[in-house]
């Protein structure tokens, strides 16, 4: 059975839905619990509009997209950012004029974290210098590194612990479909510690002069798992176990081209889990595929495509829960 530090998910990570007003609009979470967010990513289900992710290290108006390699643009630019303000139980929103995250009458999800050693997330910014380095970082050792250039049109940097053999010779890219590239200057080939990440001399993590802001996670029993997979090409699709009820997957296949699937517990309250937004893409959300279960222990795919299940294929994938297998005191939680 498996155990947790962490109880009440909710406390750290929450998933919202909304509709946009076209003006200025007040986000309140409706958890169990109260949540102050450190990061806010933001996406348009209904048009084909970039993601909005936005931070409190970075501060408010302060857009970056996943499904670009743009740098980061503020309200007013070809990117805006329009969060006002990260509020004690949310966040505030105005409508740019290309309203990304508050259109009139448009369907919007946003997923909200909180960083926090305890929930293994930690958010760092740095100055790039082009030489090879090491940033210090405030959680356990991470398993993924999700790294963006703010100054410059850079790919997004990712790694993943369970990518390849040595994940730290190799990235793979958040804002395309590219399967796994085997490029040491990301990370100069160096396994991240308890207390420090390494950056290598890739313009995407470490270009001289340039603001650089990274997202650092590190699995904690009961709440996170970033982990990978074989698929088997089958509608009775490959199980998944994190240990937990899941809130939140994002799973990408590493051995071919295919999108970054995200999928969450509030867009789909029961299974089977329909609908799916790429982080590398614009696009509206899509509804018409039975993609996978959101089990009380893991993930069920039930969808046969290459793209999240293909026979033979290695995926990789990352997952916040709901709620744990089994909680601190032992109490098991209820399946959808």
């Amino acid at each position: 059975m498996s155990y947790t530090t962490i109880d009440n998910p909710e406390l750290y990570f929450q998933c919202k839905i909304y509709t946009g007003n076209g003006g200025t609009q007040a986000i309140t979470l409706d958890g169990s619990e109260n949540l102050s967010p450190n990061l806010v990513w933001i996406k348009d289900r209904t048009d084909a509009s970039m993601h909005q992710l936005h931070d409190t290290v970075r501060g408010t108006q302060k857009s970056l997209s996943s499904s670009s390699n743009a740098a980061e643009d503020s309200l007013g630019g070809s990117y805006p950012g329009e969060l006002t303000a990260f509020g004690s139980n949310g966040f505030t929103l105005v409508k740019s004029s290309s309203g990304r995250a508050n259109n009139s009458s448009k369907n919007y999800v946003a997923w909200c974290f909180i960083e926090s050693a305890t929930a293994g997330f930690d958010i760092v910014s740095y100055t790039g210098n082009a030489t090879n380095r090491t940033i210090s970082h405030s959680i356990s050792q991470p398993h993924v590194m999700i790294v963006k250039n703010r100054d410059s049109a850079r790919d997004w940097a990712v790694y993943h612990h369970k990518n390849t053999s040595t994940p730290q010779n190799d990235r793979l890219l958040l804002n395309t479909t590219g399967a796994t590239d085997s490029s040491g200057a990301e990370w100069n080939d160096t396994t991240p510690t308890s207390s420090v990440f390494t950056a290598g001399t890739g313009n995407s993590t470490n270009e001289s002069g340039d603001a650089i802001i990274a997202y650092l996670f590190s699995e904690k029993q009961g709440f996170s798992k970033f982990g990978s997979y074989t698929g088997n090409g089958s509608a009775d699709g490959t199980f998944v176990y994190t240990g937990f009820k899941p809130a939140w997957v994002m799973m990408k296949r590493t051995d071919s081209a295919e999108s970054w699937h995200i999928f969450d517990n509030k867009r789909d309250v029961d299974n089977v889990i329909e609908r799916r937004v790429e982080a590398d893409s614009s696009g509206a959300e899509h509804t018409t595929i039975d993609w996978c279960d959101f089990l009380s222990n893991g993930i069920k795919h039930r969808y046969s495509g290459t793209n999240v299940n293909a026979s033979g294929g290695t995926f990789i994938y990352m997952a916040f829960a709901e709620a744990p297998f089994v909680n601190s005191k032992g109490v098991p939680n209820n399946a959808r």
